[in-house]
């Protein structure tokens, strides 16, 4: 309500990008999503009212903007095909960490991108939300659906990226 939209992405973007981030494995697309986002929270903070916090209502904009992202792309006939995943150059660049370590830690984090991005949409959201620190109530808020069943979608999408995961 009294956020103007630069205070909430000064404050929110790196979570906005995380978001983008787990629904896109193109660097590109990322930031074609983040764009999308961003305009629509943009668009959709005069519309906010104050019922929830201004975190879970640019969360719900967010993973809603970015279902409709991934459903047009897969509308749309696409011959490229993502075979891997990289980070870009701000991965963990600790010094207190040996090169191999800081390696695993990015391949490990490349993994788990792709588990959570090969589940369907709403335990994908769920998961991410989560993984953001959101309550079950939040993410019941943002995703439209009871505290119990963010339980149960929570709990398989779990056991799912950990099937997925070799040698987890």
């Amino acid at each position: 309500m009294g956020q103007g939209f630069e205070d909430v992405f000064t404050q929110y973007g790196a979570l906005l990008s995380r978001v983008a981030n787990s629904y896109e494995a193109n660097e590109a697309m990322q930031q074609e999503l983040l764009q999308e986002i961003a305009i629509a929270v943009w668009q959709g903070l005069s519309r906010f009212k104050g019922d929830s916090s201004v975190k879970t209502y640019i969360l719900k904009i967010a993973h809603n903007r970015a279902v409709t992202h991934v459903a047009s792309q897969v509308k749309r006939v696409d011959t490229h095909r993502y075979e891997s995943d990289t980070l870009g150059s701000d991965g963990y660049q600790s010094p207190q960490y040996s090169p191999e370590v800081v390696s695993s830690q990015q391949q490990s984090l490349v993994r788990l991108l792709q588990a959570v991005r090969a589940l369907p949409l709403q335990p994908r959201q769920v998961l991410t939300l989560s993984l953001e620190g959101l309550s079950y109530d939040e993410i019941a808020e943002v995703c439209g659906i009871s505290k119990n069943y963010v339980g149960v979608i929570l709990k398989r999408a779990k056991q799912k990226v950990l099937q997925e995961e070799p040698n987890a």
